[in-house]
């Protein structure tokens, strides 16, 4: 049934907190997990223009320690017998979750929410709600 499992994660403790959900239907599948990690571009308009062709330190450092993070997250799946690897990514949190799925053509996507309020995700809005409202795919979602 479920063949590639995407979670998607921002580093923080609460987004691993889907972990222990989707182990158990990985094992029960045989499906690999893939971890999203995506690194937010800051917009045009408040960005420091820089060559198009060496990224900035920043981004640099951010891409190493999402590599780190995301390697010892891998490794730890990996100790408890199942297969993992990862993505990192630029861009919009949501629609890049989307473009993922699509493009590597997971069958589910696991992510853990904070819990706001309906005024809250009014007003800041939501990644997990925006991805939920439309993701063709069937959804694993996590209250933290």
């Amino acid at each position: 049934m479920y063949k590639r499992i995407l979670v998607p994660l921002d580093g923080s403790p609460s987004s691993e907190a889907v972990f222990p959900h989707i182990q158990a239907l990985a094992h029960a599948f045989g499906a690999d997990i893939i971890l999203l990690q995506i690194l937010l571009e800051p917009t045009e308009e408040f960005s420091i223009p820089t060559s198009a062709l060496a990224p900035p330190k920043r981004v640099k450092r951010l891409q190493m320690k999402a590599r780190t993070y995301l390697n010892a997250v891998c490794s730890k799946l990996e100790k408890e017998g199942l297969r993992a690897s990862y993505l990192i990514r630029q861009g919009g949190i949501a629609e890049m979750i989307l473009q993922v799925a699509g493009f590597m053509d997971v069958d589910l996507i696991a992510m853990t929410t904070q819990g706001r309020s309906a005024a809250q995700i009014l007003l800041l809005g939501s990644v997990t709600y925006q991805v939920v409202r439309h993701s063709p795919l069937p959804m694993m979602v996590i209250r933290t």
